[in-house]
């Protein structure tokens, strides 16, 4: 028995792990550069520790000259307690973020230049980077304050808590995308001026201190560039490691493959595991075209397919390997598992919006073990609405990555103070807050007459008796007045609807939407979502309580991890986690895909953010071991809401012939074929359709006599017309199956037996 075979029977025999073909090659092919593709579910980990202590125990590596570099401090600390499990024996192996390591490099050249440098930023991944200096008003020197200060003096109003988001990831997303200042004006985002307060918050870090200040994607940016122009440190740290290792490479940014790659570059004993099929995280930098290009600067590269899933059933295996295939820029991998069949892909579509929370609620009392179910969504303001509901019927639940901006935000504030205006109408402060959100028309100038006046009368007779006003105010105003009037005393539920309509809160907020580059949808979804929490509560006051109450509900749930309760996660902290039940909801076109990744997709034919929306879908799918549903509705507040496409695209996965009765239906309407029927059928579980064939299609030469006949003649390039959907061209064969664009980008899968049997492709 060789080496090998003694070190994985020593770990069969100790551990119970037993590894497959690929996690065997992956564990002894030590030197050189290694890509390795690492499918949802397919011990990863085990087999990067396995490899670190056959390098170890097998090879002699020193343990401390090996370095595995991972995205997150949850991850490079999961990888060292596993580590420490498997081999407790050996000493320790330097795990750590790709912060922490650029963090290094720069503070041992300032060091040695002797610059003073501060770091702006609290909780870092990089180790002893803290933040607390004041600068000279005794403010903390932190990037969102000093980053709110640059908002506040070129745009001229505070920025919200949602700006300073997009602001701060925007900011990110440069920097680690290494994009040029000349550039920066042509990134996207929808924040004002952003560009020009970027300049002035790089000049201000420079000059605006005695000491240098630096955040954590200048660690990043500032450590390439020394390991790039120092070559004292670059060798340095060439020739502290023999070999690293990168874990979850599909999340690392440009800047950091670079930092890598120049320590990597003389031994190139580079190892990285990744998959592409999971790289969800472009919108802060990530970079999965490294992955793709990964021989290219690496010829002598070995790539590796772990693609045998331990943690799902066959269903959901099979169906989420056939829905990643949607994507073309990725490495052709077939994800496999031999795993028991379970149960089909379920699939619920409720009548209205608010039935889901409720439904999903149901489903969690049915089962046995709380901590074995998860409930994800795309974005954080669903688990509002589910939390609401959950807390109502009793049942506990863990919010992985909770939000509690949603208490602070500013249309809360506003929705509050509407209400309060209908406690006292005497305060001009309240009336500050929200006049020029109403039907009011009132100016900062007569709102600031308003102030000086103390006589404690309503703010609206002040208004109409003393303040000047235009001639068309006096009406606008007197009906404030009187709606004002009309909400004492209205249940929350109903003055939120006046509020929004009749007092035109909704209108203003469309307008600030189009002045200041604010998500309308987003806008929306909280003032339904607030609708939806005071549903059933009789006054404001019971409202504003349950608010606060469901603040601390919020908080308390983010201590609750590993107890017997429900998960709820958005798509994209939900990686890594795995669970018996899965509910994705609020499956909605709009929602996932967004708008803007099917606007992008249809404006010019690239696929880079609709790929991105597939990749997360699936992240979201391969959470599940047992029993995986998909929910959605039909309609939220009055308007009718359209299933995701990618669930439809499940759907058809699940059930192929689906696809072709739709198809079929389609020619029907189309060219009044009417051999076939299609005939709904109803039942409690949802909408199935049954296809009802009369008798055979008429003979092809009579349904078309220029149709294609032969299955040979379809292949990959080949110019064809479809009967429905017009010219296009194959662009995949796949069993009994081919795929055809049609026009930029509408791509159709559709059944080879059908399309011959009715005649419906023939050559353009």
């Amino acid at each position: 028995m060789n080496g090998l075979d003694q070190f994985l029977k020593r770990k069969e025999t100790e551990l119970g792990v037993k590894l497959n073909d690929v996690q065997t090659k992956a564990v002894v092919q030590t030197e050189g550069p290694l890509l390795l593709l690492a499918s949802p579910g397919s011990g990863k980990t085990t087999t990067i520790i396995m490899r670190i202590g056959y390098l170890i125990e097998e090879k002699g590596a020193n343990p401390s000259r090996i370095k595995a570099v991972t995205f997150s401090r949850a991850s490079a600390r999961d990888m060292k307690e596993r580590f420490k499990r498997f081999f407790p024996h050996l000493p320790a192996v330097d795990f750590s973020t790709i912060h922490s390591l650029a963090y290094e490099v720069v503070r041992e050249h300032f060091r040695k230049t002797g610059t003073a440098y501060h770091i702006i930023e609290g909780g870092t991944e990089a180790e002893g980077a803290t933040s607390e200096e004041l600068d000279e008003n005794g403010l903390p020197l932190h990037k969102r304050i000093i980053l709110r200060g640059l908002f506040k003096e070129i745009v001229g109003e505070n920025a919200t808590d949602d700006g300073m988001e997009a602001l701060t990831t925007y900011i990110s997303y440069v920097k680690n995308k290494m994009i040029p200042p000349e550039e920066w004006v042509r990134v996207k985002v929808d924040v004002p001026q952003a560009e020009r307060i970027l300049r002035e918050y790089e000049a201000f870090k420079r000059t605006g201190h005695s000491k240098l200040l630096i955040d954590f994607d200048d660690m990043l940016t500032i450590g390439n560039d020394i390991l790039g122009r120092d070559e004292f440190v670059l060798r340095k740290y060439q020739r502290r490691y023999d070999y690293l290792l990168t874990d979850e490479s599909q999340d690392t940014s440009m800047v950091q493959h670079a930092i890598i790659e120049k320590l990597a570059r003389e031994h190139q004993n580079l190892c990285v595991v990744a998959d592409d099929d999971q790289s969800i995280y472009s919108w802060r930098g990530a970079e999965p075209s490294y992955l793709l290009n990964f021989k290219a600067a690496y010829p002598s590269a070995i790539t590796l397919y772990m693609e045998q899933n331990y943690r799902s059933s066959q269903e959901i295996v099979a169906v989420s390997n056939q829905f990643i295939k949607r994507n073309k820029n990725r490495y052709n991998k077939n994800m496999f598992t031999q795993n028991a069949s379970v149960e089909e892909v379920a699939f619920k579509r409720l009548a209205d919006y608010r039935s889901q929370a409720k439904y999903v609620a149901r489903e969690m009392q049915k089962l046995d073990k709380l901590s074995e179910a998860a409930i994800l969504y795309r974005n954080n303001s669903s688990s509002i609405g589910l939390m609401n509901e959950f807390d109502r019927a009793g049942i506990p639940f863990y919010m992985k990555d909770a939000d509690n901006r949603f208490f602070s935000h500013w249309v809360i504030e506003d929705i509050l103070n509407f209400m309060r205006m209908t406690f006292t109408d005497k305060r001009p402060d309240i009336l500050e807050n929200i006049h020029l959100k109403f039907n009011g028309y009132i100016s900062k100038h007569q709102m600031a007459v308003l102030k000086t006046i103390e006589n404690n009368e309503s703010v609206f007779d002040n208004l109409l008796n003393i303040v000047q006003l235009q001639e068309y105010q006096r009406k606008p105003i007197t009906e404030a007045k009187e709606t004002f009037q009309q909400m004492s005393g209205m249940p929350p539920q109903q003055a939120i609807r006046v509020i929004r309509s009749r007092l035109g809160y909704e209108k203003a907020l469309e307008k600030m939407c189009e002045r200041l580059g604010f998500s309308k949808e987003y806008l929306i979804g909280i003032l339904n979502t607030l609708e939806d929490i005071a549903d059933g509560l009789e006054t404001m006051a019971d409202f504003a309580n349950r608010l606060k109450y469901l603040e601390a509900v919020l908080k308390g749930a983010k201590s609750r991890r590993g107890q017997n309760v429900v998960t709820f996660s958005t798509f994209h902290s939900a990686k890594g986690l795995e669970f018996d039940h899965v509910y994705m909801v609020d499956l909605i076109e709009g929602i996932i895909p967004s708008s803007d990744e099917t606007k992008s997709s249809e404006a010019d034919g690239t696929q880079p953010l609709m790929e991105e929306a597939v990749r997360l879908f699936y992240v979201a799918m391969t959470r599940a071991r047992r029993h995986l549903e998909l929910v959605a509705y039909e309609q939220r507040d009055g308007e009718k809401k359209s299933e995701s496409s990618f669930m439809t695209a499940v759907r058809d996965i699940v059930d192929p012939s689906r696809r072709e009765r739709k198809e079929a239906s389609a020619l029907e309407r189309s060219k009044g074929v009417s051999s076939m029927s299609v005939m709904r059928e109803e039942s409690s579980s949802g909408v199935k359709f049954k296809s009802i064939t009369a008798g055979r299609v008429a003979k092809q030469a009579e349904v078309n006599p220029n149709a294609i006949r032969s299955q040979s003649l379809l292949v990959e390039g080949t110019a064809v017309r479809h009967r429905v959907f017009g010219a296009g061209v194959i662009e995949a064969m796949d069993g009994e199956r081919v795929t055809i664009r049609f026009g930029t980008s509408n791509v159709k899968t559709l059944a080879i037996s059908m399309c011959l049997e009715m005649g419906l492709l023939e050559l353009e």
